[in-house]
């Protein structure tokens, strides 16, 4: 097990390194010069020269990279004499719009998005495994059928579509929920729970169709099992043989799965906190596309890769432990 540990810890951190190192290519390497973008068009040349110093862009690529990786780990130093400012670690550059420390600009937001990441999970999570489980055992009955379109329903729609409706019809016409306001837990909690209510549906609505869709296979094809007729001819209860003998069993791949789509969605959701005006990690990429606001893009990137990488090996630790045969394959 611990061998299994050791290459996948090696294996994420070279991950990691390649990330970091093409979004660095993609980001300064291959885009318009950062020197023009923060001066602007009105920009004298003795000016632009002085920004590119500044930000270590006159160096050779691989020293640029490497003075980068240093401020994730040690921080750094931008420009020099009497107006050298200190990038404490991680430091992962200044916005060119608003000159604050983008690591700041994240861990202001990163809540937000961690509060409707962590919410919709729940709900996905409840409503696809019971959706799935009853679909299964009313296999081929209305209930199933009902179910079938409604999963269809939920994965064709789109997102901002759906949040839109929601905001029309649960604000606007019926007035059930208040437009989303600024309000921390602290001060209140039931305001800043509505808050959340609909762009957590929204986000759950796609995700649960898909493991609802996935939950009934597994089950459907668990039943199958020698194991499962076993437990039937020992006169088990109906609903024991469905809990503890089909769906344990089925919820498997769901675990995997739900860990890389949670993983995936901490790096922000982009279209949901924007439609809903919620000031997470997913609307600070979307004004910063907009913007063209490169190293909060690239910082945004670098985030949600970390998280899905770490999440991935996450999953694969708990399947290892789970199922030892992972381990053991993995290792020889």
């Amino acid at each position: 097990m611990t061998r299994y540990v050791v290459h996948r810890v090696l294996g994420m951190l070279l991950v990691l390194f390649l990330v970091c190192l093409f979004t660095y290519i993609i980001f300064f390497a291959l885009s318009p010069d950062p020197a023009v973008q923060i001066c602007g068009k009105n920009c004298t040349p003795e000016r632009i020269d002085q920004i590119r110093a500044n930000l270590g862009l006159t160096d050779p690529f691989p020293t640029q990279f490497l003075h980068f990786l240093q401020g994730l780990f040690a921080g750094r130093d931008y420009g020099g004499g009497t107006s050298t400012v200190h990038c404490p670690a991680p430091c992962l550059g200044y916005s060119f719009q608003t000159s604050q420390p983008v690591t700041d600009m994240i861990v202001q937001r990163l809540s937000v998005t961690v509060v409707v990441a962590v919410g919709a999970a729940v709900l996905w999570l409840v409503m696809g495994v019971l959706g799935g489980l009853l679909s299964a055992v009313r296999e081929g009955r209305f209930a199933d059928r009902f179910i079938a379109g409604l999963t269809l329903g939920g994965m064709s729609i789109p997102n901002y579509v759906l949040a839109l409706a929601l905001q029309y019809v649960l604000v606007v016409w019926l007035r059930w929920l208040p437009f989303p306001q600024a309000v921390q837990f602290a001060d209140d909690p039931g305001q800043w729970f509505l808050n959340f209510i609909m762009p957590w549906t929204v986000l759950a609505i796609g995700y649960a169709s898909s493991y609802t869709r996935l939950t009934r296979a597994n089950v459907i094809d668990t039943l199958d099992e020698n194991f499962v007729r076993t437990a039937r001819a020992k006169g088990l209860r109906p609903d024991l043989v469905w809990r503890r003998h089909a769906l344990r069993p089925a919820l498997t791949p769901i675990v995997t799965i739900a860990g890389m789509d949670f993983a995936g969605l901490l790096g922000g959701a982009l279209i949901t906190e924007t439609v809903f005006g919620l000031n997470g990690v997913g609307k600070l990429a979307a004004d910063s596309i907009t913007k063209n606001d490169q190293p909060v893009i690239m910082a945004v990137t670098l985030l949600a890769a970390f998280f899905v990488v770490v999440g991935n090996m996450a999953v694969d630790l708990v399947y290892s432990a789970i199922d030892p045969r992972v381990a053991v394959g993995a290792a020889s």
